[in-house]
């Protein structure tokens, strides 16, 4: 091979490599171009959140930070009973985030799959029995409830106010016969608020919420009986990126500082 003719083909195998090199690096640089944009989506449209009727008052206030945070975003709510909610989000209810006041009403939903990933345990809650104001029947204790001729209102042991509550009757070895049983705590507290009832055993967040309406009285056998909150992603959210960040503001160290504030327990 000529001199020439050797050197026509150096330049062209140089050429060639430097042409791969700008192929790859421009490949390279299209990828994290793409990654950036996925990463950089800004929450937007509604976010559907079932949950627990306790954190009525601590999740409206989040949800108007979010709002706020995120400009053309709305959150919007239901909350009641976990084991409804629950039963709702299986029978196909649209919702992006469910929020249970127990680990046995997120198994529910956990078992028929349609969380998205591992539900993550964002807050405690404790037991309390509110009363009349002034506690006009002296109650002091949890026995006191067994007392004659008062009246007792308990959360259905499908919720987990309920549960909870026969677990610290449990505790104590007590046995009560309430004048009804309701279907989430907001119930069981409007019975007391309303003067249905002489007292009704709820969560200390619900007795901070119900201001002077009621009077709080707590008693040793609730710390048999505290309940973790699980939160979750939806396997079927219609809006899971707004989901995610939710939960992120939730779990987040103001999110967090809401939740005391409202007398709910670190998990």
């Amino acid at each position: 091979m000529s001199r020439s003719a050797h050197r026509t083909r150096r330049i062209l195998q140089v050429a060639g490599a430097s042409a791969a090199a700008l192929l790859t690096l421009s490949a390279c640089s299209s990828d994290t171009g793409s990654d950036k944009g996925s990463t950089s989506t800004k929450p937007s449209g509604t976010v559907t959140v079932f949950a627990a009727a306790s954190l009525e008052e601590s999740f409206k206030t989040l949800g108007k930070q979010f709002e706020k945070e995120h400009p053309g975003t709305k959150v919007t709510f239901n909350f009641g009973g976990s084991d409804t909610l629950a039963a709702s989000i299986t029978g196909g209810a649209p919702a992006d985030v469910f929020a249970a006041a127990s680990t046995k009403t997120m198994a529910i939903v956990t078992d028929r799959k349609e969380a998205a990933g591992t539900p993550a345990t964002f807050v405690r809650n404790q037991l309390e029995i509110a009363t009349l104001p002034g506690n006009p029947d002296r109650i002091s204790s949890l026995k006191d409830l067994t007392k004659p001729g008062l009246k007792v209102v308990l959360c259905d042991e499908s919720v987990p106010c309920g549960a909870a509550a026969r677990k610290a009757l449990d505790a104590g070895g007590l046995k009560l016969t309430p004048v009804s049983y309701e279907q989430d705590v907001k119930s069981a507290l409007t019975k007391v608020e309303l003067k249905e009832a002489d007292a009704a055993v709820v969560y200390k967040t619900d007795v901070r919420a119900a201001g002077d309406k009621v009077e709080g009285v707590d008693f040793p056998e609730s710390a048999e009986a505290v309940n973790d909150y699980p939160i979750a992603l939806l396997k079927n959210a219609p809006n899971p990126e707004a989901a995610k960040a939710f939960i992120a503001l939730v779990r987040s160290a103001e999110g967090q500082r809401v939740l005391s504030g409202a007398g709910f327990l670190k998990p």
